[in-house]
């Protein structure tokens, strides 16, 4: 059941939640068409190395010595080094390839004492190490022979030229895909392993990890209206109390006008450069948005976030209600904090003219500028709301002021010259909260909001 919003509640939840205001797996496809559509999504080369440069500042030689892989590899994973010191007979501490190749040898990715660290890398070995690094082996050790081959003749290698387990790393990396079959050509014996075979044997085992992007699909899937629905009604408001706690008190000092909570286990981990974040409430505008997109002609990876907004609900308003979409908390003057459901949708664009597209799509379909405007996607904003990290012509740079919570954050958007306060606000409100403050751009409707405009 849903109760009657005031006039003024609406116009709040669609331009006020979390802002600081100027005064404070493998598809199995039915059709060849479809395969098509998969086979344009296929992940490039190119799309990895960008990812390694972008997000992990790590860029792989022309000519990939194994030292260079295993470095790429180790700083990718997080891979720690900790612990009593590993010899290795070729490889002194002084090594810039020792820190790695012991925290690679204390995963188990890498079995001998000898490192090879300055050979050039053969492909075949690239593909052993991946295979390793993204826990894959004890599959792959339950090969029976006949298995082995099957695999193995995809890629026109004899097993008895290589060693049982060899055959059995190689035969698994090729059966789940951790190989792309784009690389098969590479797999010879005694080949060395391009810049481009390494940052796709890289990029493939972080996405093998759940350490590299994530997204529900792209807007051209034919399912991605299902999986957005799915996602949408699997999330629920956010509770997070110790982290309510401290921007609920920000709330009632009105340090903050609004704030968000986010669960960081759905940040899609975008490449910058390509991508948005899109914020709303409504499930049926994120549906008709996607179809707006494809109408356009713009394809993107999607990403839904759940997200959980909090703003003062005026007593004055009168009761809130009961509703599945928000609970309210009545605070000591007697107003209420009100907890509403909504999302972001992060996409990431195949290209930088896309992205920058976007605007005058939203300004085209998407923002209402009157009453009873027609023309519009169901549940268009006045002010809506999408940023990103990197410059476009034509945004604004505001502050998102973020808490840290582990698992959850809280962040409350400010104009750039008033983040200071809030953070000191934060801090004072808890001194051992982890805070930090980063600058990024929104769209101008949003940024006059922050102002204090209408439009």
């Amino acid at each position: 059941m849903t109760f009657p919003i005031p006039v003024s509640r609406k116009w709040l939840l669609a331009g006020l939640l979390s802002v600081t205001v100027a005064a404070s797996g493998t598809t199995a496809w039915s059709t060849p068409a479809a395969a098509a559509v998969a086979a344009t999504h296929a992940v490039t080369a190119s799309e990895y190395e960008a990812f390694l440069k972008e997000k992990l500042n790590l860029a792989l030689p022309a000519s990939v010595a194994k030292g260079d892989f295993l470095a790429a590899l180790a700083e990718a994973l997080g891979a720690k080094t900790e612990g009593e010191p590993v010899v290795f007979k070729d490889l002194p501490a002084t090594s810039p390839y020792y820190a790695p190749a012991q925290a690679l040898y204390r995963l188990g990715v890498l079995t001998s004492d000898t490192v090879r660290a300055s050979d050039r890398l053969s492909a075949i070995n690239a593909v052993q190490i991946a295979l390793k690094a993204a826990d894959l082996k004890e599959l792959a050790y339950t090969y029976p022979a006949s298995k082995v081959k099957q695999a193995l003749a995809k890629v026109k290698l004899n097993p008895a030229t290589l060693g049982t387990q060899a055959a059995q790393e190689l035969a698994a990396a090729i059966d789940t895909g951790l190989l792309p079959p784009a690389y098969y050509a590479d797999l010879k014996p005694n080949a060395a392993a391009s810049r481009h075979l390494s940052a796709v044997l890289i990029g493939q085992t972080l996405a093998v990890k759940g350490l590299y992007k994530h997204y529900l699909g792209y807007a051209s899937d034919s399912d991605i209206y299902a999986k957005l629905n799915d996602a949408y009604q699997q999330s629920d408001i956010i509770q997070a109390p110790e982290l309510r706690k401290i921007v609920d008190a920000a709330l009632e000092e009105s340090l903050v006008t609004g704030y968000n909570l986010k669960d960081a286990r759905y940040d899609a981990n975008f490449v910058d450069s390509l991508s948005l974040v899109y914020g709303h409430s409504d499930l049926t505008h994120a549906l008709q948005l996607i179809g707006l997109l494809r109408s356009e002609g713009i394809d993107a990876k999607v990403q839904f976030e759940p997200k959980t907004s909090a703003f003062v609900y005026l007593k004055e308003w009168g009761e809130p209600g009961v509703s599945d979409q928000y609970e309210v908390r009545q605070i000591a003057n007697g107003n209420y904090i009100e907890y509403a459901k909504e999302y972001d949708i992060a996409f990431e664009f195949d290209n930088l003219t896309d992205k920058k597209r976007f605007d005058d799509v939203v300004h085209a379909y998407a923002k209402k500028n009157k009453e009873d405007q027609t023309g519009l996607i169901a549940g268009s904003w006045w002010q809506p709301l999408y940023y990103s990290f990197t410059e476009l012509p034509s945004y604004r740079l505001i502050t998102n002021n973020k808490i840290d919570g582990g698992r959850y954050y809280a962040q409350s958007f400010s104009l750039k010259e008033k983040s200071a306060e809030v953070v000191e606000g934060f801090r004072r409100l808890d001194p051992a909260a982890v805070i930090t403050h980063k600058d990024f751009w929104v769209d101008v409707p949003f940024f006059n909001y922050l102002n204090g405009e209408s439009l």
